[in-house]
């Protein structure tokens, strides 16, 4: 009997890295597609160019800073979760959109494409930027900083000079994604929790294309 040779079955295809953004991250996501549209918009938005200056300022500084951004800044109530006689956990969602928005700031000065993307979470976004980068093993050692930074003041340091090698290289994040990470990353284990997703998220991310960019949500 004559043994016929078939090819093995393909391998199925692995599903991508898909992450969902929480309320308060949609929250910093709808304010910051609103900011974004208004900067990239034909017509003139002074108020948003200006707007966009002073919150890369506040980056590493207090939530409050400058009351004239509250439009971006401040927290809905039913977000804050505060507690009479303990508001650890209002302070926490404040950090976090402050921290994620005026990240965000630094990330589209001076970029006309959009540097907030639905879906793009910060460990895909840095497997893409060693793919793009001239230097990726400097990529890594920054990425490798942030996965071991023991504060969150010294991971806000890290994301702040990663945000800067993003903008040179046009790679985008999902700021909602990252608002909802950095709230986790201010609670009791969250640090050795997000800093393991955003390790899972850059080993396991594909070379995205043009064509399979997630959308960016209506304002």
């Amino acid at each position: 009997m004559t043994m016929v040779e078939t090819d093995p079955s393909p391998a199925p295809a692995r599903r991508p890295w898909v992450r969902r953004r929480k309320d308060l991250g949609d929250h910093v996501a709808r304010t910051i597609a609103n900011l974004q549209a208004r900067l990239l918009s034909d017509a003139s938005q002074p108020e948003a160019v200006s707007a966009l200056a002073r919150l890369r300022r506040g980056i590493g500084r207090a939530p409050g800073f400058d009351f004239t951004l509250e439009r971006y800044l401040q927290v809905p109530e039913h977000l804050l979760g505060y507690r009479p006689a303990d508001d650890a956990e209002a302070a926490d969602t404040e950090h976090a959109v402050h921290d994620a928005v005026t990240l965000y700031a630094l990330h589209q000065q001076s970029r006309r494409e959009r540097m907030h993307v639905n879906g793009r979470g910060l460990g895909l976004a840095m497997a893409e930027l060693v793919r793009k980068s001239n230097g990726p093993e400097g990529v890594r050692r920054r990425f490798a900083a942030l996965g071991t930074a023991t504060t969150y003041q010294e991971s806000i340091y890290h994301l702040r000079s990663l945000t800067t090698m993003l903008r040179e290289h046009q790679v985008p994040v999902d700021y909602g994604l990252l608002a909802d990470d950095l709230y986790t990353l201010r609670q009791p284990g969250g640090r050795t929790q997000i800093q393991s997703i955003w390790g899972r998220e850059s080993f396991r991310s594909q070379p995205s294309t043009d064509t399979d960019a997630p959308e960016e949500e209506p304002s």
